[in-house]
């Protein structure tokens, strides 16, 4: 299955979850998509919510299936527990952290700075959205574009960042502190229900 491309707010009210965290998706439509939205709300299966939970955090980080059981699948590997693993390794993505530090004002269009070139791990310039950063690497926007207005825009824009990254404003540069605290992220996904639906 392709990465998702479509609307955003669509997505959203399909799943009456915020895939942008911002929650404005639902705000002026809360009613699935289509002309009988509101008549067309039914309960689902186990199945069907264990799915549902799986398509929000897949959409909200913009990952194809294939990718997504990729990180599943190394997050079992890892010790301590299988989902909150799974969500720190999603939040360790390149793209993520760049949308995170404020270049971008979502994952879409922090996905396309780095696609571009415009970021840098640790001073060398990393174009793979997926690349997996570690606690402790730097993540700044390449010396020769930091004037980018859409850059600069984004920063402006910013109004609080995560606890576990910090920026540097006269380098444009963050550091990746640590790895997130499961209090720290999204309280609406129920991440045990992404583990029961690989392990059914």
């Amino acid at each position: 299955m392709a990465r998702y491309t479509g609307p955003s707010y669509r997505k959203s009210r399909r799943l009456k979850f915020s895939i942008l965290e911002t929650g404005k998706e639902l705000t002026r439509k809360p009613n699935i998509p289509g002309e009988h939205g509101k008549d067309r709300q039914k309960k689902l299966s186990n199945y069907g919510v264990q799915l549902q939970e799986k398509q929000k955090v897949r959409f909200m980080y913009g990952l194809n299936e294939k990718q997504f059981r990729k990180v599943f699948d190394k997050a079992g590997k890892m010790k301590g527990v299988h989902g909150e693993n799974l969500l720190k390794l999603l939040e360790s993505r390149l793209d993520n952290l760049t949308y995170r530090l404020g270049f971008a004002t979502t994952r879409k269009g922090a996905r396309q700075l780095v696609n571009h070139g415009h970021v840098t791990v640790n001073g060398k310039k990393v174009n793979i959205p997926s690349y997996t950063c570690k606690p402790g690497d730097i993540i700044a926007i390449k010396e020769s574009d930091k004037e980018l207005q859409i850059v600069k825009s984004s920063l402006e824009a910013m109004h609080k960042r995560v606890d576990f990254v910090t920026f540097d404003e006269k380098k444009m540069a963050g550091s990746y502190v640590r790895y997130p605290e499961r209090s720290e992220l999204n309280s609406e996904i129920n991440e045990s229900l992404i583990v029961e639906y690989y392990n059914r």
